[in-house]
């Protein structure tokens, strides 16, 4: 996953119970800190993403009675001021889960 601008955006797991194709789940109440992200204002003002805001995560499928993030959840980029900078660019996911 990435911001808007190019950074890397790494989710850090809180539930590192559940797997999904071998890697950790994660969850709306994770944090997800953005690395790398260049993004400026006039007059060259860094104004770069930090983090990720999830707004419509599952309200069915809790990991650890937390809301999972599904592919249809809608995430916002965040500066450190708080401003919107976007969505985050999700470049693969996990498409089948199977519980038990």
């Amino acid at each position: 996953m990435n911001c808007p601008h190019g950074g890397m955006v790494n989710g850090i797991p809180s539930f590192p119970k559940v797997l999904l194709g071998g890697q950790v789940a994660l969850t709306a109440a994770d944090q997800w800190m953005v690395a790398g992200c260049a993004f400026t204002v006039p007059p060259g003002k860094p104004q770069p993403c930090i983090k990720v805001v999830w707004l419509g995560p599952a309200t069915k499928v809790l990991l650890g009675g937390k809301p999972a993030v599904l592919a249809l959840s809608s995430g916002l980029c965040q500066s450190p001021e708080q401003a919107p900078q976007g969505p985050p660019l999700v470049a693969s996911s996990q498409v089948k889960v199977t519980g038990l």
